[in-house]
């Protein structure tokens, strides 16, 4: 600041003294803006519940053909479609965080062989299964190199590198579970998917199956064809002693267009809606509010 020349001494003196309060005090002004800005939130868009179930969904990069497994493409239809139904919906192509983590109900793992896990994603798993948290495996999410292991998350898992699948085929259900609210309205048929056999399963009565398939004579199913083999399961269990804690499984998915299959997708929901302790019909029975009216003139754009 520049004195002019000529002012009183005290005249001066006091408005330096308003410079030096004003320059003092900007940056905490600035602060409190910044901070006020950062804690302030948008508005949700009209038809978001913000009541509803959290849900991640963790998928992969797009791995096979066209039209199977098409991981990045679940993520943004099963967001879109769940945010829809009711619920808040996050995901990535990648494991979830510990902040992810935090106040998510239930996981929905699918990518390819999810089971190659480092011991920083079992840990935040595990923590998170351990004070309750819901998985929802979904086709090869269940494979990798250590299946003893990640049956203990989500009740059976198959070895990466063996040959332990059907490849395309007819794989015809036979629903063991009619009473289940999960398989409600589900009938026994038939879809062009994958099955998979040469599971292996975690020990204790926590697995529950809901359906089964017999496996088709493909090539590469050989001697294992006829066998029956669970497709459909839940899986409660209690994990260091937390409380206890739930997967489902649905074992295909293996051509995407079978997640648009009606009875396939009011099973989903369910499915979903148990792993993480809701009631099983939350997602299915969810009512959208009421679209707001309009806050322009008719006939004029925004």
């Amino acid at each position: 600041m520049t004195i002019q020349p000529g002012l009183p001494r005290h005249t001066s003196q006091v408005l330096l003294a308003l410079f030096l309060l004003a320059f003092s005090t900007q940056p905490a002004h600035q602060a409190e803006c910044q901070s006020q800005a950062a804690s302030a939130q948008a508005p949700l868009p009209w038809d978001q519940n913000p009541n509803g179930m959290h849900i991640y969904i963790w998928a992969g990069l797009k791995s096979h053909q066209a039209g199977q497994h098409d991981y990045p493409e679940f993520l943004a239809d099963w967001s879109k479609l769940l945010t829809e139904h009711g619920a808040v919906v996050d995901g990535a192509l990648h494991a979830p965080s510990a902040a992810d983590l935090e106040h998510t109900d239930v996981v929905i793992i699918y990518k390819g062989d999810a089971g190659y896990i480092g011991e920083t994603e079992k840990n935040l798993l595990e923590a998170y299964i351990a004070r309750g948290g819901g998985l929802v495996s979904l086709h090869d999410s269940l494979c990798g190199p250590d299946p003893a292991y990640f049956a203990t998350l989500v009740g059976g898992a198959k070895k990466h590198g063996e040959v332990n699948y059907t490849l395309g085929a007819p794989i015809p259900y036979t629903v063991v579970e009619l009473n289940n609210p999960i398989m409600k309205g589900m009938t026994n048929i038939t879809l062009f998917d994958e099955a998979f056999y040469n599971m292996t399963w975690a020990p204790g009565p926590g697995v529950n199956v809901l359906a089964t398939a017999v496996i088709p004579g493909t090539p590469s199913a050989g001697a294992h064809k006829g066998e029956v083999v669970p497709q459909i399961w839940t899986y409660e269990h209690v994990l260091n002693g937390g409380p206890p804690a739930r997967a489902f499984v649905w074992m295909q998915g293996h051509e995407y267009a079978n997640f648009s299959n009606y009875q396939i997708q009011q099973m989903l929901l369910r499915g979903i809606a148990w792993a993480a302790k809701k009631p099983v019909d939350t997602l299915i029975d969810y009512v959208p509010p009421p679209r707001p009216a309009p806050t322009h003139p008719p006939g004029t754009s925004q």
